[in-house]
Formats: C-alpha cells, structure tokens, sequence
C-alpha cells in the first residue's frame, strides 16, 4: 500500500524543497532507493520533476511578485535579494547551474525571475542541474549500498 504514495510523495517533496519552503527531498529518495523495487529511472524522473516545476514557481514568483519586494510578506529580504542580484548580474544565467545548491538555490531561481530570464532558459539548466544532482545522489547511495 505505501508503495501507492511512493511517486506521489517524492513529487511533493521534490516540489516543495524547491520552492522557498524549508523542506528536503534527498532523504526522502534514498530511502526509496534503497528500501523500494521502484526503477532508479523513475524515480530519478519523479524527483527531478517536481524539483524543476517548484523552481518554476520561484521564477514565476520572481518574475511577477518582484513589484511587492517592499512589502513586509515578500519571502526574501532586501539585502537577500540585492545579494542575489549582485551574483546573477556577475555570473549570469550560468550561476543556475547552483540552482541545486542549498540555501542559495532556491534564491537564485526568484532572481532569475527577476532578472527575466528566459522561461526556456531557465528551465533547460534548472533541469540540467537538479538532475544531475539527484542522479550523483543516487550513484552514490547505490554504489554504498553495494
């Protein structure tokens, strides 16, 4: 029965770790890795999915909540952002390689939006990155478990 809530739940959390939620989905992956008969590929799929659509929703965020940024509920601070935007103004759209990285990721994806990055852009390194990085995740929990 828990194996129904297996992709579901993984999407989820892959989702909302990748939005400014405070939530974690690597957890969550390998334990499905090494406890689940689900296909690595697929879970890799589910993950990375719903990694990339919660990026999409900071870019979105970025990109049309950007005029609020005074406004006490706007999810990152003045000096959060302006630090942001200093480092995507340096590095470019490539600093989206990052988008994986904790604490700065998520941030860089509502810069982006901010900064207007292309929508097909965007999501073409987003996915590269995020998938990578679940895909080194499971190498590596795969080959330990071994």
């Amino acid at each position: 029965m828990l194996d129904l809530y297996a992709y579901p739940g993984l999407f989820i959390a892959a989702f909302g770790a990748a939005t400014l939620l405070p939530l974690q989905s690597e957890a969550l992956l390998v334990a499905l890795l090494l406890g689940s008969n689900h296909p690595v590929w697929a879970l890799l799929l589910v993950a990375s999915a719903g990694n990339v659509l919660g990026s999409l929703v900071n870019w979105w965020l970025g990109r049309y909540l950007e005029r609020f940024r005074e406004r006490r509920w706007f999810p990152v601070s003045a000096t959060r952002l302006a630090q942001a935007q200093a480092w995507y103004g340096r590095y470019g759209r490539w600093s989206l390689l990052l988008s994986w990285l904790p604490v700065i990721g998520d941030p860089l994806t509502l810069v982006a939006g901010i900064m207007r990055e292309p929508l097909w852009r965007f999501t073409l390194i987003v996915t590269l990155a995020k998938t990578i990085r679940y895909a080194v995740l499971a190498a590596l929990t795969l080959g330990l478990s071994a």
